[in-house]
């Protein structure tokens, strides 16, 4: 179908989603008094060519309006982020979750399976790196999360001066809420980060430049040193995406590449060859890039091994060929489309080059009016499936943290840890060749809390539309289920109760979404298994005030946040 703006009639002037916003504040001090969400380990009860590709970042919005890269920058107008707050090197002083120290190791039994250790993971010439999008850290001010940047700004209609309502908020979920800290915050809170990304068992992050100057350079920074001062083997790919850069000097950029290089976290090959890997690296020619790699070289004495990624790969990787190491796209984000990933792979290791798949768990953009049919978790098994039988060297999450496209991998509050803890799963298949041991009967339950058919019923003007090529809608609650035994499972989801027998290992059982909320939980000789129940608290109803087509996750091993 053709994406457009879907203009609606004017309607009087209220914002019932303002005064779910205040309950969902008081809540979340009590959250905070509570002592709940606070640990994130805790456990407990556009186009590429093809239709079937999304656009990648920048892309052209609905109606030919140009979207930008990214939010707008906190502290570029309403500057949240007080004077001298900006990352600084040093070590940093205090803040709970901030602490110096080696990368956290994943507490037992939150995982349906043992991870490997993580000397086994490092061993593995195949690397597992997740897209990181600088505008959504932890916090962005500082603040306790019932009056911060993004409860007040970017989940409120209202926010940021009302200029996001149209499409009723910039964002539809957030990360975990971490507590204020004393002293460098943006440093502590990016080293929690880096121990989160390494506990789930991945080698880095690819950093995404999104410039050469202000925030979301200084941001970039500050993730290096967090990187390595956390854990050295954590490595930081560089990304400068081309959708959002502005210079056209291949010699500012290269200067900008060699500052970032200078940290020991920058990804390198093991013949110390620093990895280059641009977003939409077709805004650029062949003979431009090449002018930023002989700089490298040149000026700076850094040798390169270039791995551009693609919107287009099929139109472009062969240019590139004769100055690449390796190729990546952007891929798709729908569990169906994902069969151009074999040939792609094919074509870059025909080519000798190593291949970067991109492994996704959903997309959907309030801000550009176009969605993704994610099926629950199937496309994030699908593209993780793709990645292991195609024979990918690389994998990139995308994103570990881009809430502006609903694509997070990081632990958030609607999501908890579901994806990351699924992703853990199949890169120990990935990583070691061998699928791990269920050894913990554990369910994942996942649904919207709205019909895809849903017409809010606020102020939201433009809705957004299924992207050309993804698959169709659909309104499922999915009972995902790693089991170490035959059993039964017993669901709920809404007032309909039923039973299932489900099989050994993993599973996915698919039931119609209905109103009200989802649970679950696993039955064997007659008797629930003590822990191995799980309750999506989220409930789904037929008239909303905003659209809210993301997925919405919990599993059966982890708290749920309720509190926001």
């Amino acid at each position: 179908m053709t994406v457009h703006h879907r203009k609606r009639r004017p309607v009087r002037r209220r914002r019932p989603a303002v005064s779910f916003l205040v309950v969902a504040c008081l809540l979340v001090t009590g959250c905070v008094l509570a002592g709940i969400v606070w640990d994130p380990f805790r456990a407990g009860a556009g186009t590429t060519g093809t239709a079937s590709r999304p656009a990648g970042k920048g892309a052209a919005a609905p109606g030919g309006a140009a979207a930008s890269p990214t939010p707008p920058a906190p502290g570029s107008g309403e500057a949240p982020l007080p004077a001298g707050q900006m990352p600084t090197a040093g070590p940093s002083k205090g803040g709970g979750g901030g602490q110096d120290g080696p990368a956290t190791t994943r507490p037992a039994g939150v995982l349906p399976f043992d991870l490997p250790p993580s000397a086994t993971l490092k061993k593995s010439r195949k690397l597992v790196f997740a897209h990181y999008f600088t505008p959504y850290p932890l916090s962005l001010d500082n603040l306790s999360a019932d009056r911060d940047y993004y409860t007040r700004n970017y989940l409120n209609p209202d926010g940021e001066g009302g200029k996001h309502g149209a499409y009723g908020g910039l964002l539809r979920d957030r990360p975990l809420p971490v507590q204020p800290k004393d002293g460098n915050w943006v440093l502590a809170n990016l080293k929690q980060e880096v121990r989160t990304a390494r506990a789930a068992g991945l080698d880095g992050f690819t950093l995404d430049l999104l410039s050469l100057s202000g925030r979301n350079w200084d941001w970039s920074k500050a993730l290096m040193e967090a990187a390595h001062t956390t854990d050295p083997g954590f490595r930081i790919m560089l990304m400068p995406d081309m959708t959002s850069l502005r210079t056209d000097d291949p010699a500012v950029l290269a200067d900008s590449l060699a500052q970032l290089a200078k940290s020991p976290a920058a990804h390198r090959l093991p013949d110390g060859r620093l990895v280059v890997s641009p977003f939409k690296a077709e805004q650029k020619s062949v003979a431009w890039w090449t002018r930023v790699l002989d700089t490298l070289k040149t000026k700076h004495g850094i040798r390169t091994a270039f791995v551009p990624l693609f919107l287009d790969f099929g139109a472009h990787h062969a240019a590139f060929t004769p100055i690449s190491h390796g190729f990546s796209e952007w891929g798709s984000r729908s569990y169906t489309g994902q069969e151009s990933s074999t040939r792609d792979v094919r074509s870059a290791h025909a080519a000798g080059k190593i291949w970067m798949q991109p492994v996704s768990v959903q997309d959907a953009r309030p801000n550009q009016g176009i969605y993704d049919e994610a099926g629950n978790t199937a496309t994030l098994r699908a593209t993780w499936t793709r990645a292991i039988e195609d024979g990918a060297d690389w994998v990139q999450l995308t994103t570990w943290n881009d809430y502006s496209e609903g694509s997070q991998f990081a632990p958030s509050l609607h999501n908890g840890h579901t994806y990351l803890d699924l992703s853990s799963y199949y890169l120990s298949r990935f990583k070691t060749g061998s699928w791990p041991k269920i050894v913990r009967d554990t369910l994942y339950l996942s649904s919207r809390t709205q019909f895809a058919s849903a017409d809010p019923t606020g102020d939201q003007s433009l809705l957004m539309n299924l992207r050309r090529g993804s698959a169709a809608p659909r309104d499922s609650v999915e009972v995902l289920s790693f089991l170490t035994a035959p059993a039964s499972v017993r669901t709920t989801v809404g007032s309909a109760k039923t039973s299932y027998d489900a099989p050994a290992g993993l599973h996915a059982k698919l039931l119609p979404l209905r109103t009200g909320t989802s649970a679950a939980e696993v039955v064997r000789a007659g008797r629930a298994v003590k822990g191995a129940e799980v309750e999506l608290p989220y409930p789904v109803t037929r008239s909303v005030d905003v659209q809210d087509l993301q997925y919405y996750a919990a599993t059966s091993a982890r708290d749920t946040p309720t509190c926001c």
